[in-house]
């Protein structure tokens, strides 16, 4: 992609999400509808028919396509897409709304992200495995082998896991959508019951119901819905190899997410993303993804997480807090939901309407997503005017 062919181009002028958590009293249609009417009052659209051109949905567990966010919000008569990228399911279908009005498609385009996976009566995604040959025993069995081997290279140890627990559930208990709003402590997490080792309950995300929402529009129009709208930067998906075939996986790193963040940096301008990003929400399935996500992203150097996390650089009040709601940590993580959710929380804090949890003066925010099969990562900034 041509490096200016987003920036600028497109901008959210309304965000809405649902109450994360094991939402049995709704089904998928009440928080899609939840979070697109957030949205729509968010930015200021009294007829979604009229002023909505295209709807960009995402999903991994519905098995209804594009018609079940349709009929949820009687939105007919217009183009309604699936996006499916696993993980990064939610970041690929915003980057598509956004390809859209960048190449004059539609003017003014949704996107929901949503799962329900609570009502399939199973645990964790594994159970959507059809067959074991190349496939990891469990995600939390897959990143643990990476734990271990950064432990080993880089003399970091379980501790700092817990210190990335701790601030994500401090950081949940701010966020009035999160599913877990319980302070820990890092002996909690040290002595929570053993789930892969080295991760304990606490260094693992839960899997919950949930729906978020976006309102993407042309940045010339962006002044009609509102006049504090959030302008895109940049936004990538980017496809890597199967770690489990790729003889030059070390176990450290995350491959795809060198690459895209190397390709989304060069979209939105940034050269020094610790000193540029003012706030980011990272892809924390696992406490150890996000230590490996501080160092691929380029804030830190490899191997430097365990000096960054012990000094605070990435809590609220530190050099660039990650993860302010609380991540998947507090959210849990309803898979094709949590991109646009991160997208939510990034609107508000650079609109100054994050409440308890907001970064002063936030110009900058970075989203992240790990996931697709085998391996992928999306990418989106987006920034102040």
């Amino acid at each position: 992609m041509k490096k200016d062919a987003l920036r600028d181009k497109v901008a959210v002028v309304g965000v809405g999400c649902c109450r994360f958590g094991e939402n049995w009293g709704q089904s998928a249609a009440d928080m899609i509808v939840d979070a697109a009417y957030e949205a729509y009052a968010d930015a200021g659209i009294e007829s979604p028919q009229r002023q909505v051109d295209a709807v960009f949905t995402g999903s991994i567990y519905s098995n209804k396509g594009p018609h079940e966010c349709s009929d949820a919000l009687k939105l007919f008569g217009k183009p309604v897409t699936m996006v499916s990228n696993y993980c990064a399911t939610g970041t690929d279908a915003f980057r598509c709304a956004a390809l859209s009005i960048a190449a004059g498609l539609h003017d003014t385009v949704l996107v929901v992200g949503y799962d329900k996976p609570k009502d399939r009566g199973v645990a964790g995604p594994s159970v959507m495995m059809d067959r074991v040959r190349d496939l990891p025993q469990t995600p939390a069995g897959w990143f643990a082998l990476c734990a271990s081997t950064y432990f080993e290279k880089f003399g970091a140890g379980r501790e700092d896991l817990a210190k990335i627990a701790v601030k994500n559930h401090h950081n949940g208990t701010l966020a009035p959508n999160s599913f877990l709003k319980r302070e820990i402590s890092i002996a909690d997490a040290l002595n929570a019951r053993m789930i892969s080792w080295p991760f304990g309950l606490y260094d693992c995300a839960a899997q919950t119901d949930g729906a978020a929402a976006a309102i993407l529009t042309r940045s010339d129009l962006a002044p009609q819905f509102r006049d504090d709208f959030v302008l895109l930067k940049g936004a990538v998906v980017i496809a890597g190899p199967n770690p489990q075939k790729d003889p030059g996986n070390d176990f450290l790193s995350w491959k795809p997410t060198g690459w895209a963040a190397k390709e989304v940096y060069e979209q939105a301008g940034i050269s020094d993303p610790m000193r540029q990003i003012d706030v980011a929400q990272l892809h924390d399935c696992f406490t150890l993804t996000e230590l490996l996500s501080y160092e691929d992203l380029g804030f830190i150097e490899k191997g430097a997480a365990k000096e960054h996390i012990a000094a605070g650089s990435f809590e609220l009040k530190g050099d660039l807090p990650v993860n302010t709601d609380g991540g998947l940590k507090a959210f849990g993580h309803p898979t094709g939901a949590t991109g646009v959710r991160m997208i939510y929380e990034n609107v508000l804090q650079l609109q100054g309407r994050a409440g308890a949890r907001q970064v002063p003066a936030a110009e900058f925010a970075l989203s992240h997503n790990i996931g697709g099969h085998p391996t992928a990562c999306g990418i989106a900034i987006l920034g102040r005017r």
